[in-house]
């Protein structure tokens, strides 16, 4: 199986630009952006990232502001503030380095065991275990796992395989340079650090070969590339994968009842009321504390109601609504929460004044500046299409 899932990916891989790099800080932030990310999304992400913050320095001494914009729309948040405590401690007890051993990994703030063991394997090239849900769907698959994938003797089953594998491939002879090794590098960083290249240069320079992925990390890599292009959750593409005449649910033709489904979760409505308040031009917008849900990002003032609330206007106190028809709604979810969040336009009862106010005063080009939730990033943007329009209006 080993053998077989190296030769796979030697000729499958994707060209993702996270492969054309050896460098660990870099595969990091790729693994940290890929979880509940899908590549699509990532891929941009991670690039603007690494041209604002190559490397794990810079991350360290980036400012809570910047760290937070660049992350604006994946989610997720504490993934980044985790990461970004996680930089600080590489910058302080690592040389600027990402750990080279899997316990100082492990170590790390946010680091899981997925996690040190992707960039360890595929940095460092050491037998270190992945298990994320497309290794589990392929290993559940392929050896008949059943139980829930959470579950402890499911769970220690299926580390266990991935482990196994990992070790039987790194005694394997190298199956030849793999896709992805070849690969184009990027140019090599201008000094000025405004250009980032995806793949450390080589010692050579630019034009010089890069050196191949090791066993461990390509190993790893395939049973991932594996789970997202073939074994999928739905209608699974059984006749190209590697694995097939091996695969205990193909041959029990019992596909779909790997990995077992969880329970599903009863879906929770809930509803906020949003608060547009201009004066003078500037909005009013607000920061969330530090902790719970979407630390730290900016957002309009807002209240919850009642999914089935009437009276909108009489939920707002203090805040007074100057118009009952919405400027927007943006309907979202977070984990098992469907919220419907309406944005209307409002006033400040309080006097005018610095601190008045529940949050600050900032022009809509000022605001642009600032890391908002998505919700009320799409209010924003709503805002910002009047703003438009109003203007062409004018002119006509």
């Amino acid at each position: 199986m080993a053998r077989q899932l190296l030769e796979w990916f030697g000729q499958n891989a994707r060209d993702l630009p996270w492969r054309r790099t050896q460098d660990p800080y870099a595969i990091w932030m790729a693994e940290i952006m890929l979880q509940q990310t899908q590549v699509k999304t990532a891929t941009a992400y991670w690039q603007r990232w690494m041209r604002a913050l190559p490397d794990a320095r810079a991350f360290a001494r980036a400012k809570s502001a910047q760290v937070h914009k660049l992350w604006e729309g994946l989610g997720y948040y504490a993934r980044v503030r985790n990461a970004h405590a996680a930089a600080r401690v590489m910058a302080e007890k690592h040389g600027g380095e990402f750990p080279r051993t899997f316990a100082e990994a492990l170590a790390l703030p946010g680091v899981g065991r997925y996690t040190a063991g992707a960039v360890c394997s595929i940095a460092y090239n050491h037998p270190t275990a992945v298990l994320d849900g497309n290794v589990t769907r392929v290993l559940s698959r392929v050896f008949g796992v059943g139980g829930e994938p959470r579950g402890k003797k499911a769970n220690a089953r299926l580390w266990s395989l991935a482990e196994e594998l990992v070790s039987i491939a790194q005694g394997l002879p190298s199956p030849g340079p793999a896709k992805a090794d070849r690969f184009s590098p990027a140019p090599k960083p201008q000094k000025t650090g405004r250009i980032f290249s995806a793949a450390k240069a080589a010692p050579g320079g630019a034009d010089s070969e890069r050196p191949p992925r090791g066993n461990c990390g390509r190993l790893n890599e395939a049973l991932m590339e594996l789970g997202a292009l073939i074994c999928k959750p739905k209608q699974p593409a059984c006749p190209a994968c590697p694995l097939r005449r091996v695969c205990f649910a193909r041959a029990a033709n019992r596909v779909a009842e790997f990995p077992r489904a969880k329970a599903p979760v009863r879906a929770e409505r809930r509803r906020f009321l949003a608060f547009i308040v201009n004066r003078k031009g500037r909005l009013l917008a607000r920061q969330r504390p530090a902790g719970g849900v979407n630390a730290l990002l900016w957002e309009f003032p807002n209240v919850e109601i009642a999914p089935e609330e009437k009276n909108p206007a009489a939920a707002a106190a203090p805040f007074v609504l100057t118009a009952t028809k919405p400027v927007c709604r943006v309907r979202h979810s977070i984990m098992r929460h469907r919220i419907l969040l309406e944005a209307c336009r409002a006033r400040w009862p309080g006097p005018p004044g610095k601190g008045v106010a529940p949050g600050v005063w900032r022009t809509p080009a000022q605001l642009e500046r600032l890391a908002f939730t998505s919700a009320h990033r799409k209010v924003l943007a709503a805002l910002q299409d009047e703003i438009k329009l109003e203007k062409r209006t004018v002119r006509t």
